[in-house]
C-alpha cells in the first residue's frame, strides 16, 4: 500500500449502503430516458409528506444535496458531500452498481417495450420444457392479480419485463419449488447474454387469489461486469469484501467472495452492523426494500419510513465502524415515489455521503458535484491502495486532510 502521511491515513474498513432509488434530483438528460425534468426522488418525497424528521442524516449534511423541507442544510455537516452523476447509458440496477466500482455502460442493455419476441420465448419454453404466461410489459404486483390464478391452475410460469432490461420468472412456492424455478431462471440467464438483457429474475411469491404477496426469496441472475473493477482488485489484494442483500446476484459474484442473503431493509441494516462490527475491509449493502416496496409502487409514506428506519440505524453505524472506519452512502439510480408517469426508475443524480467518527473533530464539506458513480470507487480504491479505476475522481485527499 502507497505510504500516507498520519494526517491522510487510510481507513482500514469501509462499509458502502446504497439507498436504492434515493435519487436527487434530474439529470440534465432526463428526456433522453423519458423522465420529466421534475423528478427528484427524496426533494419530492419530502414536499409529499414533510416536513421529514431526520436528524442524523440532517447533522450529516443530506440537506445540502436537495431541497428537503424539515432536513435543512447544515452550517457545518459532519460528513464531506458530493453530487454524483451517472456517466453510463442507462437507469437501471446493475448499470449504477457497476459504475460505483468502475465500469462505464456505453451501451446499454435490452429493453423489450413490447413483450419479448417470439424466437426468445419459443427458445426459453424449449430449453426450460415448460409453456409460459403472460410475456407482457407489467408491474409485478399486478400481474400477479392478472395470471396468479391460472398460473396455480396450469403450474406455467409468469414471464414479464418493464422499462429495465429485465425477464422476470414468477411462480408460487406452492406449486414451483424454489429450487426448480432458480433452474429455469439460470437457463434463461444462459440463453440471454447474446440478447444483453441485463438480469433474469426469480419472482417467487404466496398467498391465495386476491392477497398474493411476493417474498423475499427473490434472486437475480445478472450477466458478469468486466473484470478489473474495483472489487477484483481489493480481492486480488487480499482484502476482504463482503456483500450483504443482493449485490453478489448484481455482479454474478463477481468480486464478492462472500455474501449474506437479507430479506428487506430492516435484516439488511442488523447484517451490516454486524458485520461492520467484526470484519474489515470491504462491506457493501443494498437495501433493497426504498426501490422495490416504496419507489416502484410509487409510496412516499412507505419511502419516508424506510428513510426514517436508515437514519436511526446511523449513529450505531458509524460506532461501529469507529474513527478507522468511513460509511460510504450512495444510490444506484433515482425512483421518484411521486412521479405517476410510470413505475419505473428515474435518471438523477445520486448523493455520496462519506462519513465517519473521524469527521466528528474535523468537520466535513460539501464537495460539490462529480460526473461519475465512480467517484465513489476511486476514492474506495485510493483508500485501499489498488490501482486507479479507469473513471471517477477521488476524494480521498479531501477527506482524509483533517
Amino acid at each position: 500500500m502507497t505510504s500516507t502521511s498520519s494526517a491522510s491515513r487510510p481507513f482500514t474498513k469501509a462499509c458502502i449502503l446504497v439507498l436504492d432509488g434515493a435519487g436527487i434530483g434530474a439529470l440534465p438528460d432526463v428526456a433522453d430516458f423519458g423522465d420529466p425534468p421534475t423528478v427528484n426522488t427524496l426533494s419530492n418525497l419530502a414536499h409529499a409528506v414533510g416536513p421529514l424528521n431526520l436528524p442524523n442524516f440532517q447533522r450529516l449534511g443530506l440537506g445540502n444535496l436537495a431541497d428537503m423541507p424539515g432536513v435543512p442544510p447544515a452550517d457545518q455537516p459532519g460528513a464531506f458531500l458530493v453530487r454524483m452523476a451517472e456517466l453510463s447509458n442507462g437507469k437501471d440496477t446493475p448499470t449504477g452498481h457497476w459504475e460505483m466500482v468502475g465500469v462505464r455502460t456505453t451501451q446499454p442493455f435490452a429493453t423489450y417495450a413490447d413483450g419479448f419476441p417470439p424466437e426468445i420465448i419459443e427458445e426459453f419454453q424449449r430449453l426450460s420444457g415448460y409453456e409460459i404466461l403472460g410475456n407482457l410489459v407489467s408491474s409485478g404486483t399486478v400481474i400477479l392479480d392478472q395470471l396468479g390464478p391460472e398460473h396455480m391452475r396450469t403450474g406455467k410460469p409468469i414471464v414479464y419485463t418493464s422499462a429495465d432490461s429485465v425477464f422476470q420468472i414468477a411462480a408460487h412456492e406452492g406449486v414451483m419449488p424454489i429450487d426448480e424455478l432458480h433452474r429455469i431462471c439460470q437457463i434463461a440467464r444462459e440463453m440471454l447474454d447474446k440478447y444483453r438483457v441485463g438480469r433474469v429474475i426469480a419472482r417467487p411469491f404466496i398467498g391465495r387469489p386476491g392477497s398474493f404477496k411476493r417474498t423475499y426469496n427473490r434472486k437475480d441472475f445478472s450477466m458478469p461486469p468486466p473484470k478489473g473493477t474495483l472489487l477484483d482488485q481489493l480481492v486480488q489484494a487480499g482484502i476482504p469484501v463482503l456483500g450483504v442483500g443482493k449485490i453478489q446476484d448484481i455482479f454474478a459474484g463477481c468480486g464478492i467472495p462472500e455474501s449474506i442473503h437479507t430479506e428487506g431493509n430492516t435484516d439488511g441494516i442488523a447484517h451490516t452492523l454486524e458485520a461492520v462490527r467484526d470484519r474489515r475491509g470491504l462491506i457493501f449493502t443494498n437495501l433493497v426494500d426504498f426501490d422495490a416496496l416504496y419507489g416502484h409502487r410509487r409510496d412516499p409514506q412507505g419511502f419516508y419510513r424506510a428513510m426514517v428506519e436508515a437514519d436511526a440505524a446511523l449513529p450505531a453505524l458509524l460506532d461501529a465502524l469507529g474513527d478507522d472506519g468511513l460509511l460510504v452512502m450512495t444510490a444506484d439510480h433515482g425512483n421518484d415515489p411521486t412521479y405517476m408517469g410510470s413505475t419505473d426508475h428515474t435518471r438523477e443524480y445520486v448523493p455520496l455521503i462519506l462519513a465517519s467518527r473521524r469527521f466528528d473533530r474535523t468537520g466535513g464539506a460539501d464537495l460539490g458535484t462529480t460526473d461519475s458513480f465512480a467517484a465513489l470507487g476511486q476514492t474506495l480504491a485510493q483508500n485501499f491502495g489498488v490501482a486507479p479505476l479507469p473513471i471517477g475522481q477521488s476524494f480521498f485527499r479531501e477527506i482524509t486532510a483533517g
